[in-house]
């Protein structure tokens, strides 16, 4: 099968800023710019880095390495913690930005997203081409968000090609990629270079005599979806690296979780039920803003010993509100295994429904007016602040849980464009 490369105009915009989270922390503090600076979960000698600066890069600072490391590279490297309000915060700002120029904005991360121009005629409604819009965002994010925050920008045919053209020149990039420079940008990448292609599939790539993104370019479809990926993956490979769109599908969300590293390391049941009430709590107002119910729990326990265990259960029942969520979660929880030093809880709910409209009646059941608590509890806490009304099990825990930003994420930001 011979498939020519996209040669239409290139409409999709890829925008990722650059080092977001560090460089938001450098536009607040001015005296921390152009030095380097990491964001880590925690700013103690084991604490993530989750987001080195520019600057920081430089020293060959990474993303995943301990506060530790980050300071014997540079010693003098400035340590924040995350500002997930300020995060967010800028978040829609740029968002609100993009949709002043296409109804087609796609967040994909906190620090990226994609804008599609296909339904938009730039020319005659701005008088200006795409690239022209790519400067002026990039003019107003310095503008409206700060001046210190930069952004690269990518252009082409479809997502993959506009996400690999925004990593080319970093940071504040900007550049094309189309049927005209398709060939020599390939030419200039490794295949590793390319968005989804890890070191698994270069493998799989190397064992058929596939080494360079051009090579990977000009592989007959047979090869691809028969030998190489053995699945209909290789054929949507085929197509994406030639700048069809492939990659459009938006999945709907399946569940909804929180997660907690403890300061504090337990093995103590009451602290760590508490700790789950606080979860649960927090996992329950989102699922009740979506108006979902669930039917399923799911617990994740690291252990400081370095091991892990996790169950989830599908029970018969929906569950709407933060009782009956927590009293499952504390069922599953308690068929932990052994009793031992718990570093991190995660939990989710999962097999989501649309929460059945309650209607006024004089027959409303116990559960009906508990649903109708729960709402009202919610309004409470959005109007007046976060746990404002809490379960008595809460009490005193209200701060335990940090507030976090899910890096790489998209499905809490959803939560944040229902508020």
């Amino acid at each position: 099968m011979e498939l020519p490369i996209n040669a239409t105009e290139p409409r999709i915009m890829h925008i990722d800023l650059n080092s977001c989270f560090a460089t938001l922390e450098q536009q607040a503090s001015p005296h921390s710019r152009g030095k380097p600076l990491v964001v880590a979960a925690y700013d103690s000698p084991g604490g993530c880095v989750v987001a080195p600066s520019i600057e920081a890069k430089r020293y060959g600072i990474k993303t995943g390495m301990s506060v530790r490391d980050a300071k014997i590279l540079y010693p003098g490297v400035i340590v924040r913690t995350p500002s997930p309000v300020m995060y967010r915060d800028a978040h829609l700002k740029f968002k609100k930005i993009f949709q002043d120029y296409t109804p087609i904005v796609v967040p994909k991360s906190i620090d990226e997203a994609i804008l599609d121009f296909s339904v938009i005629n730039t020319e005659v409604l701005f008088k200006k081409s795409l690239i022209d819009i790519a400067y002026e965002i990039k003019k107003r994010i310095r503008q409206e968000i700060g001046e210190w925050v930069s952004c690269n920008v990518g252009i082409g045919t479809n997502r993959f090609l506009a996400k690999t053209a925004a990593g080319l020149h970093k940071p504040d990039g900007l550049d094309v990629i189309n049927y005209k420079n398709l060939e020599s940008t390939y030419n200039s990448l490794t295949l590793i270079d390319l968005c989804g292609i890890n070191t698994r599939f270069q493998a799989r790539l190397n064992a058929y005599g596939i080494y360079t993104p051009l090579q990977f370019l000009h592989a007959p479809l047979q090869v691809l979806k028969k030998q190489v990926f053995q699945s209909i993956c290789g054929y949507y490979w085929f197509l994406r690296i030639r700048g069809w769109e492939i990659d459009e599908l938006e999945f709907s969300r399946k569940s909804y979780g929180q997660s907690y590293a403890l300061g504090k390391k337990s093995a103590d049941p009451k602290y760590l039920g508490s700790l789950l009430m606080k979860l649960t709590e927090k996992m329950g107002r989102r699922l009740r803003k979506a108006g979902k119910t669930a039917r399923g729990i799911h617990i994740g326990c690291s252990y400081t010993d370095g091991s892990y265990w996790h169950k989830g259960k599908l029970f018969d029942k929906e569950m709407f509100t933060s009782e009956e969520l927590y009293k499952k979660v504390m069922l599953v929880f308690n068929k932990q295994p052994e009793i031992k030093v718990v570093g991190k809880l995660a939990i989710s709910c999962f097999d989501l429904a649309d929460a059945r409209i309650i209607q006024e009646s004089l027959f409303e059941t116990d559960e009906d007016k508990k649903r109708e608590v729960s709402k009202a509890m919610d309004k409470l806490n959005d109007r007046y602040g976060e746990y404002t009304v809490i379960p008595a099990l809460m009490y005193g825990r209200e701060r335990e849980v940090i507030d976090r930003i899910a890096f790489g994420g998209v499905k809490d930001l959803q939560d944040l464009y229902a508020g």
